[in-house]
């Protein structure tokens, strides 16, 4: 995700970073070279002129409007739930290390704090790993001991089983200290809500927004643009190229748009900051054990901290 300080409007006009405009440039070059042979043809293919006037497009600008709002509305819904889940596992993991602290305060009776806040971190890791499909080995060996490591690495849940080895350490610890039920129901709700935010993310990652609709919007956005230049170029003559391009740049960036914050948890410039994320809350749960905290990721030259 670009993460950028505020700008003016004269300098949002120039943005690079962060804009679909670099992944479009190619299609933009393309649709000005067809905009430039419409011109220099005279709209006229093979020596026949293509019979198309201005009359179609807006017919069918109204429907490709429709089509492109539909796919960014369920793209961007895609990518606020799942900010709102990694919201939801922030507020978990503080919520749970803080009643440990309270509730469980002493490492005498058998339960490891520093453990349990440890696997607390490696779960928040394993997730994000689990998402864009990369190896958690480094993260994981950060926190936890090499046989336990060497065990998760096999599994294909790897969060998953960090949050049963959670819920077993506070059973076990629960019981030991003779709290009762009522203390085992307030921590396993923590746990709960966190399984149900891994619940929320898989939904997501495996989920994606039909094909079908991808496809449609695809061929008709390329359709239009390439077929507008034979349209224009009666009326617009020698202008036809810069109307064209930049009707063409906002389908094709409304398409990329979509195509990027669709996937969320990826790795594109506009997904979520996963890895920033992360380290907010590894640093947070460090800070309420009074750990100390690891360097906070900063945006670098280019503002990318995804």
């Amino acid at each position: 995700m670009i993460i950028r300080p505020p700008t003016n409007w004269l300098r949002m006009l120039f943005v690079w970073d962060g804009s679909v405009l670099k992944s479009i440039v190619p299609q933009l070059v393309l649709m000005l070279a067809i905009s430039v042979l419409a011109v220099a043809t005279g709209g006229r293919v093979l020596g026949s002129r293509i019979p198309l006037d201005t009359v179609p497009f807006p017919l069918v600008g109204v429907s490709l409007a429709i089509f492109l709002a539909f796919r960014n509305n369920a793209a961007y819904a895609r990518y606020v739930e799942a900010r709102q889940i990694w919201g939801r596992i922030l507020i978990a993991a503080r919520a749970l290390t803080s009643q440990v602290m309270n509730y469980l305060p002493q490492d005498g009776d058998g339960f490891e704090r520093k453990l349990f806040v440890q696997r607390l971190i490696a779960f928040v890791y394993a997730l994000t790993h689990q998402l864009r499909g990369t190896d958690p080995s480094a993260d994981l060996a950060r926190y936890l001991s090499k046989a336990e490591a060497g065990e998760l690495s096999g599994l294909q849940y790897i969060p998953v089983a960090l949050l049963d080895r959670i819920r077993l350490m506070l059973a076990r610890a629960g019981r030991r200290r003779g709290e009762g039920e009522p203390l085992l129901w307030i921590l396993d709700a923590q746990v709960s809500e966190l399984a149900a935010a891994v619940g929320g993310c898989e939904r997501i990652s495996n989920t994606p927004i039909p094909f079908a609709y991808g496809v449609l919007v695809h061929r008709t956005v390329y359709l239009y643009c390439f077929m507008l230049p034979f349209g224009l170029v009666a009326d617009l003559g020698m202008t036809t190229p810069l109307v064209c391009v930049f009707v063409a740049y906002t389908l094709f960036a409304l398409e990329a748009i979509a195509q990027e914050i669709a996937e969320p948890f990826g790795t594109a410039p506009n997904c979520l900051a996963l890895n920033a994320m992360t380290r907010n809350i590894e640093r947070s749960l460090l800070e309420q054990c009074g750990e100390a905290l690891p360097a906070q990721l900063q945006p670098c030259q280019r503002y990318n901290i995804s």
